[in-house]
């Protein structure tokens, strides 16, 4: 039975996008890797699997086009999209080959035409073309495939299963593995897994998108998130956790620290095999909406002993 994203987060399909980033992040941090690494391979395989359901199924939901297509058509709305209902490449051509050859290579071989084996062109023709060297049989047209992956799982790497349409009737599913660090317009090329031609089969070609993260963003290799401090973090310096790709750490703010202050963290953004991007902590300094009369009384004292900390008067047009 296909697997139902609403049910995955444990949302009505009325909920709203706050709904379901708040469940999203919840169920995140509950089967998180790195929280079950000390866990038996059972377990840890649960939660991997888990995790996995959940990326896939926020990265659907959040999505106001994919949830209304989730809505309407269920798990296997990507299948719908394309424009050609075949899924081959050819512009217009139905039968997926380019070039308006219905038998799915750049050039027909005549001989197809007529039965193939040498004989079939000559006996309709007369022997015209005897002698005369024979085209090379085509191979047979690739496959496109687009996907969208889970924030993480491009980070991390990971598993996707995709569906498609081989031609003849034939429609397979395939799990394919993302590459750590793959980035939005890549594509991933599965040899053989194209449509069948007389010279071998074509190729499947994935192009990869990568959906957003309702905390973290990336440039290359690098990642950003944005950390709320309290004023009294701020001023007197303080140790918060941030959690990672790679687990949770914990982050030193310097005392005097201003809104806006960020902080590198050497190797913690994406790591690939040979090269590792950092990890950008922006501080922001949050405010409470609601100040007690003590709270203010306390506030208007420190306004005084702070004020020649604040040199307005150097901001010019």
């Amino acid at each position: 039975m296909a697997e139902d994203y609403y049910n995955t987060l444990g949302v009505t399909r009325g909920a709203s996008i706050e709904e379901i980033q708040k469940s999203y992040r919840k169920l995140a941090r509950k089967y998180h890797p790195d929280l079950h690494a000390d866990k038996d391979d059972r377990e840890k395989k649960r939660a991997k699997e888990k995790f996995q359901q959940v990326q896939q199924a926020y990265d659907v939901l959040s999505d106001e086009k994919k949830r209304k297509m989730y809505d309407q058509f269920g798990p296997d709305f990507e299948k719908m999209g394309g424009g050609n209902p075949f899924g081959g490449g050819g512009g217009g051509n139905p039968f997926g080959g380019g070039g308006g050859n219905p038998f799915g290579g750049g050039e027909i071989d005549i001989s197809q035409l007529f039965g193939g084996g040498g004989g079939g062109f000559e006996q309709m023709f007369g022997g015209a073309g005897r002698g005369q060297p024979r085209r090379p049989q085509a191979k047979g047209a690739n496959i496109e495939q687009k996907i969208t992956v889970p924030f993480a799982t491009a980070v991390l790497g990971g598993q996707h299963q995709i569906s498609f349409d081989r031609g003849n009737g034939k429609h397979e599913s395939l799990t394919i593995k993302i590459p750590v660090g793959i980035e939005s317009g890549k594509k991933i090329r599965l040899k053989g897994q194209g449509r069948s031609g007389p010279a071998g089969d074509g190729d499947l070609l994935v192009t990869v998108n990568v959906s957003g993260h309702p905390n973290y963003s990336r440039s290359g290799l690098n990642l950003s998130v944005t950390a709320p401090i309290s004023l009294a973090e701020a001023a007197l310096g303080a140790k918060i956790e941030i959690p990672t790709p790679h687990g949770t750490i914990s982050v030193t703010v310097p005392a005097g620290t201003s809104s806006g202050k960020s902080l590198r963290l050497k190797g913690m953004g994406i790591k690939t095999s040979d090269k590792s991007g950092d990890l950008i902590v922006h501080l922001q300094i949050a405010i409470p909406e609601e100040v007690s009369d003590d709270d203010r009384a306390l506030l208007e004292q420190l306004s005084y002993a702070w004020e020649s900390a604040v040199q307005r008067e150097e901001l010019v047009w």
